[in-house]
């Protein structure tokens, strides 16, 4: 056995100072360093701070480390050749040898601890990162950069170098199981994550350091405007200044607009997407949102055991979001598998916890919540899971209209309430819901008074915050990828996605994703006969006046103001506030804008839209299952039947299944002819349970509605100052 170890590579630092020399002092920190504190503090990209390139054997960190080091003109120090054998006086490999797998780390170890540095780039070995006290130690004044190269790549640049072994591999273990066994240990000890393709040059790699340790020292980059504030009103003071952490806590923007990233999204290379085709969800869930959330907001540490929570026990399938072929070449993205049941889990099981860790700990925080169906058991659920002494300072409230959700839905809402999270029902529809939550949120009298009366600030959990958007995004990257790792497609080839769109959240995950590079070609906007958003993507006239909504059975798209269309608008006028703002106002003071010529044709090269009649919905869904067995539930049926008539078959349409049809059970038993249908929630379940043709009932809905079968719930008048009134009331009850 032998460990991998580059050629040796000692750069003596030039300067001014010329003369001067690199001395290491492994007792102590170096010598230099002090002498050198000046201009590395002016020239240097990292000060005293070292950059520590960390990584599997075969990731280039030598080579790489060289470049960086050239380019800063500092220090470049190699633990294996400079530290290892210089405090061995032998080579690696004679070590391994002479003390076996074990001893050799933890001597290896020892050799860390010793070893101290200033303003330099150091290039770890492989194995480092295995033994904790010396990571520890020299992290301590260090970033650490993960270059994180695929297990396939690596092994073969092993192989091309003639390696089959390395540090820690025994005679019964694979060298793929080795890499993928120290994956855990890279990844407990960066800082930043720079993604390295199998074909990217070094100097590549040494910019992507680079830029990857620039964006780690300046979070100031990272802000956060309204979609109605103007070029000119943007100011650049710090105190006002909004950055991730902000506004997950704000919701809302104070003028009324909604968040988003002044400098847009971060893009991804084919060559990083295409690193992350045999990655895991959760895996991939890290790397995107990493890259879009700054590590001065939530520390990749913290972000990775969020996203373990999230995605870990609570669903019910490994692959989280799994793509299953339909028929020709549609394939439907299954976003059902989490604890409630629906699409809105996926961001829902997230941003509690980042919510929780953003708040000050000196206020209670209630959250309000509007939802159509799916987002009021998945808020509630998703905040009821926090620890103990977090529930004690954060509790929600979702407001639903009473009679615009399922019968199960409503059940499965009344049955997540807990201590902490509670369902009001409200004799109105979901526009009325979500208008109350905004003009509440923008009353700053009511809010500043239950701030100082209370102790209780109010935030936001309907996809108006930007923290619930962002996960979204990463499904339908994810989907992508599954497609080419099946063989479907190869990377680069375009791909059409339909979803059923009533917020406009959904589909905007997805146009945020194609900005970050999957090759989506078009996104088909599906609705029902509250179609809108259909009339507005073919005409750019939204228009509500006349217009009342109709219930149907796809409620969570029973909708005629789709709030994240504004940030849509705001992307396409290259973030124009004034005229976002004006349009809005138009919306708001005359019921109806028309977009500009120019921006509609801008808009109409992202989108295409359709709409589904009940008749056609309730047809799909009988049709799918007497053909493929399979069974939609009402909102995917919309896609699907707005999928068949607008798709132009010459590339994989990517189809949103957006919740589980037992959460519909009384459309789809009329659909399929079941038999008469009883109105108890739960004997609906029960029906479609013992139909044993029939896929099984969602794992969560049938414990949920018989757990609480008899629980209650709070029924108010459309009225917001009825509202305002169950607010404070919940307020005292809970937090006083």
């Amino acid at each position: 056995m032998f460990h991998v170890k580059y050629q040796p590579l000692r750069l003596i630092a030039q300067s001014s100072l010329s003369g001067m020399c690199l001395k290491l002092m492994f007792s102590r920190p170096v010598a230099f360093a002090q002498i050198w504190k000046s201009w590395f503090s002016s020239h240097s990209l990292v000060g005293n701070k070292n950059i520590i390139l960390m990584g599997p054997p075969g990731a280039g960190k030598t080579t790489v480390g060289r470049i960086v080091g050239q380019k800063l003109d500092c220090p470049v120090i190699d633990i294996d050749d400079d530290v290892l054998e210089t405090t061995w006086n032998m080579s690696v490999s004679e070590k391994l040898q002479d003390v076996g797998n074990e001893q050799f780390l933890e001597e290896e170890g020892k050799a860390l601890l010793k070893f101290s540095a200033s303003g330099s780039v150091i290039s770890l070995t492989g194995s480092n990162p295995m033994h904790a006290a010396g990571m520890q130690h020299v992290k301590q004044n260090g970033i650490v950069v993960y270059l994180d190269v695929p297990t396939a790549v690596i092994m073969s640049r092993l192989k091309s170098m003639k390696v089959d072994r390395i540090v820690g591999q025994g005679p019964d273990t694979s060298l793929k199981d080795i890499l993928q066994f120290r994956k855990q240990f890279y990844k407990r000890w960066y800082d930043v994550r720079v993604l390295c393709g199998g074909d990217v040059a070094a100097e590549v790699v040494a910019e992507k350091v680079l830029d990857a340790v620039k964006r780690y020292q300046n979070s100031e980059l990272e802000t956060y405007i309204s979609t109605r504030s103007s070029r000119s009103g943007r100011s650049t003071q710090k105190d006002t200044r909004k950055y991730f952490s902000d506004v997950v806590i704000e919701g809302l923007a104070p003028d009324g607009g909604l968040f988003v990233p002044e400098r847009g999204l971060p893009k991804f290379t084919a060559e990083e997407w295409q690193s992350l085709i045999e990655a895991t969800y959760a895996e991939r869930a890290q790397v995107v949102l990493e890259r879009c959330i700054h590590p001065a907001d939530i520390p990749v540490s913290k972000l990775r055991e969020i996203i373990g929570i999230a995605y870990g026990e609570n669903f019910s399938c490994s692959k989280i979001a799994p793509v299953r072929h339909l028929t020709g070449n549609q394939f439907l993205l299954e976003l059902f598998h989490g604890p409630t049941a629906s699409f809105k889990d996926f961001a829902l099981q997230m941003m509690p916890h980042m919510f929780a860790y953003c708040i000050p700990r000196s206020c209670n925080y209630l959250v309000l919540v509007a939802t159509s169906g799916d987002t009021g058991s998945a808020v509630l659920d998703g905040f009821s899971r926090l620890h103990d002494i977090d529930k004690q300072r954060i509790a929600v409230m979702s407001f639903f209209p009473e009679d615009g959700v399922s019968p199960i839905q409503k059940s499965q809402m009344i049955g997540c309430q807990k201590e902490n999270a509670w369902s009001i029902g409200v004799k109105s529809d979901f526009d009325f819901c979500q208008t109350a939550i905004k003009q509440i949120f923008t009353n700053s009298d009511y809010t500043g008074f239950l701030t100082v009366e209370y102790g209780t600030a109010l935030a936001a959990a309907n996809s108006i915050n930007w923290a619930r958007l962002l996960p979204q995004v990463v499904y339908h990257a994810s989907a992508y990828l599954d497609l080419v790792q099946q063989g479907i497609i190869v990377f680069g080839s375009p791909v059409d996605v339909c979803i059923p769109t009533g917020n406009f959240g959904n589909i905007l995950a997805a146009l945020y994703a194609k900005i970050m590079g999957i090759p989506i070609r078009k996104c088909i906007c599906a609705s029902n006969q509250n179609n809108v958003l259909t009339d507005f993507i073919q005409t750019g006239s939204y228009d509500l006046r006349g217009r009342k909504l109709v219930p149907t059975s796809s409620p969570a798209v029973d909708i005629l103001k789709s709030s994240n269309l504004e940030r849509y608008l705001h992307l396409i006028a290259d973030g124009d506030g004034q005229l976002v703002t004006q349009l809005y106002s138009q919306l708001e003071n005359q019921g109806h804008f028309q977009l500009r010529k120019d921006l509609l044709e801008k808009l109409q090269q992202d989108l295409v839209a359709g709409w589904c009649s009940e008749d056609d919905c309730l047809a799909a869904i009988h049709s799918v299952y007497s053909t493929t067995g399979y069974i939609l539930d009402t909102h995917t049926a919309v896609a699907k039947v707005v999928a068949d008539r607008l798709q132009d078959r010459t590339c994989p349409i990517i189809i949103s299944s957006t919740a589980h049809y037992s959460k519909f059970a009384p459309a789809i038993l009329r659909a399929l002819r079941i038999a008469e249908i009883k109105q108890n929630p739960l004997s609906q379940l029960h029906l479609l349970s013992s139909y044993s043709p029939l896929p099984p009932v969602h794992w969560g809905l049938l414990e949920t509605l018989k757990k609480n079968e008899n629980e209650h719930h709070q029924v108010c008048a459309a009225d917001l100052s009825v509202l305002m009134s169950q607010i404070e009331t919940l307020i005292q009850n809970h937090f006083m």
